[in-house]
């Protein structure tokens, strides 16, 4: 099935383990990019909630800056996601 007659879901889990809904999710526009927030979005795209390149034009992420996150979520959790600590992960 393609992505445009794919149902949309409804909710996902969150990073946090509570239910993510559209609503739920950081503003379009968004600039300051909280571990929380990233983690948000990367959850949304896994479950179907928004498509990649929804969430990249919602956003203006690239497709390279956002798969990072994922990578980083994959690799090392949601602390992979601090910017503060970056090159400690990267190895």
């Amino acid at each position: 099935m393609n992505e445009a007659m794919r149902p949309r879901v409804k909710y996902v889990i969150g990073p946090d383990g509570s239910p993510l809904t559209i609503a739920d999710l950081p503003a379009p526009g968004t600039k300051r990019w909280v571990i929380r927030r990233k983690a948000e979005v990367v959850a949304a795209v896994r479950g179907g909630l928004l498509s990649l390149e929804e969430a990249c034009s919602r956003y203006t992420l690239t497709v390279e800056e956002f798969l990072s996150w994922q990578y980083s979520i994959d690799q090392h959790g949601l602390a992979g996601l601090r910017t503060t600590r970056i090159q400690h992960y990267r190895q």
